[in-house]
């Protein structure tokens, strides 16, 4: 495919990174000379410096009347360069374009990207901001994201010594647990490699498992996993006032309502318009690091403590200290992969990257640009979960899952039809209108995709 990429900052470099090596034709336009420097060095990609919103650079990357460039993915750090990079676009006859979006209120309806012709505006804070609220309420998850619109979800557990999985099989864990819903679909294993399980996979202490299940089970798997189940929440810092933390704050604020949430920001205006916006949540001007406010305020009966600046060394600092002055978890926002890489040489719970979700975004859409809905990429182990919506008279409907043919290493996770959540088995048979959850790596996902699509 004929690609144009406008901003080669970390989400759009990653983008064109992963595009480049998977053989697409690839044009990057970046304004910032390291940036397309960098790029030009580092990636098998054509680089166009200039403003991606100014038509005659746009018409140097290949964006001109009648184009054959099958997607224009605009992720610069201006939203009105990459709504008017889109808008140019589709004017032009690209496919499809994609506009990265900061200001949420272009995300709050799809209004905006409707009425300008944009076939895809994202904003990850919000997706993100869900999965930080996940992680606060399942503390024994290192990573999780949620699926079937919240009624599923994946989780990340760790098998803790004296787990009662130590020394099971896959096929046997099935068997002691006939009511509970949830499959295995990874295990992570650093010494001897990870894999996609079958039935005969067996567990060992120490294995990082990423589970798919009804979301209301979830207390089940932290007992079998982790020999215990999270304590409600009561009290959460949440530290930066940007958008990220605000909208963890409003998603407490409206899901957790017996929580106390303290949201502390060094900006003394913006603390006031916070206070003023969120009227449920005490907001502290002051540093997210002073051992006196945070003493004070009951930082040692902290549940959570959420680090969300912008910058991802105060993220990891203020984090470890959190959690070496009593909070149960600690969770920081990480934007940049060499953190991300190395986040398990700190002492702190779980991080979180927002680029890597919009970068995961992206290629989600340009991989699968039909009806089928991606859900997940889970980058470091290089997997995927695919939604598709099994549609009317398609040739796999009412065949049990035992005769197809689906390739080794491709799992049918969850099967959601109706307001009934399963696991299906090899005599299950998809139906009409079911919600089939699909995992994979992601060069066995096309293949999958391509049967089931």
């Amino acid at each position: 495919m004929k690609i144009v990429l406008v901003g080669a900052g970390e989400v759009g470099f990653n983008v064109a990174a992963t595009l480049s090596e998977e053989g697409h034709d690839v044009n990057v336009v970046e304004q910032d000379e390291e940036r397309a420097t960098k790029a030009e060095d580092e990636l098998n990609v054509r680089v166009v410096r200039g403003n991606g919103a100014r038509p005659q650079v746009l018409y140097e990357a290949g964006i001109r009347d009648g184009c054959d460039v099958d997607f224009l993915v605009a992720c610069a750090n201006r939203d009105e360069v990459n709504i008017l990079a889109c808008w140019i676009g589709k004017r032009a006859g690209v496919k499809r374009v994609i506009a990265r979006a900061r200001g949420l209120e272009f995300t709050d309806s799809p209004v905006w990207a409707q009425d300008l012709g944009i076939d895809m505006m994202i904003s990850p804070e919000r997706s993100v901001a869900r999965e930080i609220l996940e992680l606060l309420s399942v503390s024994t998850a290192v990573h999780t994201a949620e699926l079937l619109g919240g009624r599923a979800a994946i989780y990340a557990f760790r098998v803790a010594p004296g787990s009662p999985l130590t020394d099971l099989s896959l096929k046997e864990f099935r068997m002691a647990n006939p009511g509970l819903i949830a499959i295995v679909v990874y295990v992570e294993r650093p010494e001897e490699g990870s894999v996609v399980p079958n039935g005969d996979t067996v567990l060992r202490e120490g294995d990082l498992c990423y589970v798919v299940s009804y979301r209301e089970q979830v207390w089940k798997l932290e007992k079998l996993f982790q020999l215990r189940a999270s304590r409600p929440l009561r009290r959460v810092f949440i530290v930066g006032g940007g958008k990220l933390g605000f909208q963890v704050a409003h998603g407490l604020e409206m899901n957790y309502r017996d929580v106390d949430v303290r949201l502390i920001d060094r900006d003394k205006a913006h603390c006031e318009r916070l206070a003023s916006e969120l009227r449920n949540v005490l907001v502290l001007n002051g540093d997210g690091a002073d051992e006196a406010l945070l003493s004070q305020e009951g930082i040692a009966d902290a549940d959570g403590y959420v680090c969300a600046t912008d910058s991802d060394e105060v993220n990891l600092i203020y984090g470890a200290l959190a959690k070496s002055m009593g909070a149960h978890k600690s969770v920081a926002v990480v934007r940049r992969k060499l953190y991300m890489d190395r986040s398990g040489c700190i002492p702190i719970d779980a991080v979180v990257d927002p680029n890597e979700a919009m970068t995961a975004v992206i290629l989600r859409y340009i991989r699968y640009p039909g009806s089928s809905k991606a859900l997940s990429i889970i980058e470091k182990i290089d997997a995927e979960m695919l939604e598709i919506v099994m549609p009317e008279g398609h040739a796999l409907l009412d065949v049990p899952l035992a005769q197809l043919k689906v390739p080794k290493g491709v799992l049918l996770a969850l099967v959601g039809r109706k307001k009934k959540v399963f696991v299906p088995d090899g005599s299950t048979c998809l139906k009409d209108g079911d919600h089939v959850i699909l995992f994979a790596s992601t060069t066995q996902m096309r293949l999958a995709a391509e049967i089931f699509g």
